[in-house]
């Protein structure tokens, strides 16, 4: 199997079946994610300016565990926003598995 088709699969595969979250709770929820996928983007400005760093020290060549590190932020932050807009019931990471 591709990578292209990993990561397509861990983004729009079949979704394991959660419990609809009253809207209090899922208030709460969304609250807590906003704030994580805020240091999300943190992380990841932090992690586009080492990996250019990286490659600058290695004539163009990336590291390859801040280019998977920084693959599976974007899943979790795909995840993060189809949660926050509805498109799906499923928690991101740390309420179900990472993975």
């Amino acid at each position: 199997m591709a990578d292209d088709d990993k990561i397509e699969g861990r983004l729009h595969g079949e979704q394991p079946d959660a419990e609809k979250d009253n809207l209090g709770m899922r208030l709460i929820y969304m609250l807590l994610i906003a704030f994580m996928l805020s240091i999300s983007q943190t992380v990841l400005t932090v992690l586009t300016v080492v990996q250019f760093i990286t490659m600058l020290v290695n004539n163009g060549e990336k590291n390859a565990r801040l280019a998977d590190f920084g693959t599976d932020l974007g899943i979790w932050m795909a995840k993060a926003a189809r949660y926050q807009s509805a498109a799906s019931e499923v928690k991101p990471w740390p309420w179900t598995e990472l993975d």
